[in-house]
């Protein structure tokens, strides 16, 4: 059992890496040289909000400083807008450009498309749906673990 559990968690870090690269070819075939990987994720995972870096910290499940650092460059190449928080002047916002807009839909259309091609393998799209199950419960399991010591 310690085994599978090991296991486990060693495939969350690959395939959360291997989506990356997924990501990172698609950068290049596109010509994007401006932007890396993660920086693309933090884009996606923004979409039509408008966050302030805690937020995007909280919901992307990113480390607070590579946040402050990536959200630096995506604004300074024109992917991101900051403005400050207008009931916070200590606080910015952001939220996608133009230009951050159109890499998100890109990006939307990759994952559209790798979603078709898995809905054409067996067992199709089930498994996915079995496997998140999964995951949130071991996220709980976590949950719970660390609200206990604490």
């Amino acid at each position: 059992m310690k085994q599978v559990y090991l296991e486990t968690i060693l495939l969350i870090e690959r395939l959360h890496r291997r989506f990356l690269d997924v990501v990172k070819s698609e950068l290049d075939r596109l010509k994007i040289e401006d932007i890396n990987n993660v920086q693309t994720l933090i884009l996606y995972n923004i979409g039509q909000d408008q966050l302030t870096v805690g937020e995007l910290t909280n919901r992307g499940y990113y480390l607070g400083t590579n946040v402050s650092y990536n959200v630096k460059h995506l604004v300074a190449n024109g992917y991101l807008l900051q403005e400050k928080a207008p009931h916070d002047k200590r606080s910015t916002r952001v939220r996608l450009s133009e230009k951050g807009a159109e890499l998100v839909h890109k990006m939307e259309a990759l994952i559209e498309g790798n979603v078709a091609e898995l809905d054409k393998r067996s067992p199709g799209l089930t498994f996915l749906n079995e496997a998140n199950k999964a995951m949130h419960q071991l996220e709980r399991f976590w949950t719970d673990y660390m609200s206990r010591l604490y």
